[in-house]
């Protein structure tokens, strides 16, 4: 099977969810921080390939979800100088295999990409199961950008 590069915000439960997914199809899963990562804007957008903008963003991100960014209204550039700074409002996770990017998690798409077979469940793995009215999750070790508000979590990892 595949060498997945897995880009995540660490303690995300469907992140979490998302590496047992792959595993159990038999993919080597390979967990970096999206947050702590060394981003540029070329290495970033090679992610998203033909996606329109707005499929960029974490839509639970805070920052989305109380309407101060609206990625609907953004261009590349500008959507790309957000994130660099606030990494938070990146769509997760990001995936490479064989120099092959991705962003998201639609487990069709992946199915087809890279093979998920019967481990495919048919529930949302990409929304926050937490809601809207949820604080962001804390991770502890991790800088989080200014103006984010986060409070400690009890979700464990693995």
């Amino acid at each position: 099977m595949s060498i997945v590069l897995f880009y995540e915000k660490p303690g995300c439960i469907n992140n979490t969810r998302q590496k047992v997914l792959l595993a159990a199809a038999g993919h080597t899963v390979q967990a970096k921080s999206l947050l702590t990562e060394k981003w540029t804007a070329q290495r970033l957008r090679a992610f998203f390939g033909d996606l329109p903008v707005a499929e960029w963003f974490n839509p639970s991100s805070p920052r989305v979800r109380e309407g101060e960014v609206m990625p609907e209204a953004l261009d590349a550039a500008e959507a790309l100088r957000l994130m660099l700074a606030d990494p938070l409002l990146i769509r997760r996770p990001l995936m490479e295999v064989a120099g092959q990017r991705r962003v998201g998690f639609d487990q069709d798409a992946v199915d087809r990409w890279i093979g998920l077979g019967s481990k495919v469940v048919r529930e949302d793995l990409e929304t926050c199961p937490k809601g809207h009215e949820a604080k962001p999750c804390v991770v502890v070790g991790t800088t989080y950008p200014p103006g984010t508000r986060a409070v400690k979590s009890t979700i464990a990892t693995p």
